[in-house]
């Protein structure tokens, strides 16, 4: 009871705090005040409100709650947002849409770290594969990774280049095959990432003419062992190239013991090669929602393309759209049924 008691006492110690926190934002807003001792600031805020509650209390939700105030003086907060559990969306949510500029708040992140990854390293690509519940990202120094729902990492192989300095720019995921597909300035990479411990199947495929610098998994469920790759590259050029299980091999390297890297002939693949921009092709993108593919370049005559793969494979006049400055990136939303760019 004398628990219960001094919570409650707490709770309205810090609800006098909030509202002399409130009036001093809005009095600051309209000019009127005038800084004394008496003064909150974020500081101050943190100090009273550990005391009050103790280590019950973590230093991102204070944090989290001093900014939504803040930031919107109107906002409905609850006590229980300082313990870092927050209202539901319904008024709060409504209230916040009306705002001219919207705030996102994050009132917590999580840093990954990988042993192989050196520091100077950086993250060149992260995909999705919903279906398998995990993501891939690859390093621009040639660490491929795979991480699940956990965000540990449960699969990982560092790919290093023993004679080529070629970045990687871009990872993504082959459906059908059920392996990871990287790109560097000058490779594709296949990598067989269900082989168990020191058995690593991967695949280089080379060479390609121009500098790769974007990748993207064309999703169709309408072949079964063949996967269709989008590449584009430096010289405004869109790649798609199709591979399957008889170009890798998969099921004869499984029973191998040893680490198997292989190196493949770019020649002896399907390649359709189309000029559609005229500036590096700095995103590519398949939709399976439209059936069509997309790619942007910071060319301003052929900044974005969207049309369907068919037409690219028969050398048809493609959808463009040009845009002053040029893409540099887009995306696709189902429900709103729009295609933003990014210039």
């Amino acid at each position: 009871a004398l628990e219960l008691l001094d919570f409650k006492n707490a709770l309205k110690q810090f609800q006098k705090l909030v509202e002399k926190m409130v009036t001093q934002k809005t009095k600051e807003r309209l000019g009127l005040y005038i800084k004394d001792d008496d003064e909150i600031d974020y500081d101050k805020f943190y100090t009273t409100t550990q005391t009050l509650f103790g280590a019950e209390v973590k230093d991102h939700n204070i944090k989290t709650f001093f900014r939504k105030i803040s930031n919107n003086l109107d906002a409905r907060t609850e006590w229980c947002e300082i313990f870092g559990y927050f209202i539901g969306e319904s008024d709060a949510m409504s209230s916040q849409m009306k705002e001219e500029n919207m705030v996102f708040l994050v009132s917590e992140k999580q840093q990954i770290t990988h042993a192989v990854v050196k520091r100077q390293d950086v993250i060149k690509g992260i995909a999705k594969v919903p279906h398998l519940d995990f993501t891939i990202t690859s390093s621009q120094k040639g660490v491929l990774t795979i991480f699940n729902n956990q965000r540990k990492s449960f699969f990982s192989y560092p790919f290093y280049f023993h004679q080529d300095t070629a970045w990687i720019t871009g990872c993504d995921f082959l459906p059908q095959l059920k392996c990871v597909v990287a790109v560097t300035e000058r490779t594709v990479i296949v990598w067989d990432y269900k082989s168990k411990g020191s058995q690593n199947n991967c695949f280089v495929i080379k060479p390609m003419e121009n500098g790769l610098l974007c990748v993207c998994t064309v999703t169709m469920s309408d072949h079964l062992a063949k996967d269709n790759i989008l590449m584009g590259d430096d010289k405004g050029y869109v790649h798609l190239l199709t591979v399957t299980s008889d170009h890798f091999g998969l099921k004869q390297c499984k029973g191998k013991k040893e680490s198997q890297l292989q190196v493949l002939d770019s020649k002896t693949f399907n390649i359709v090669k189309r000029k559609l921009h005229d500036d590096w092709v700095v995103k590519i993108k398949y939709i399976s929602d439209l059936n069509c593919f997309g790619s942007c370049s910071s060319d301003s005559i052929h900044s974005f393309v969207l049309d369907d793969i068919k037409r690219l494979e028969d050398n048809l006049p493609v959808k463009e759209f040009s845009v002053p400055k040029g893409v540099n990136a887009f995306t696709y939303c189902g429900k709103a049924k729009v295609i933003v760019t990014g210039g």
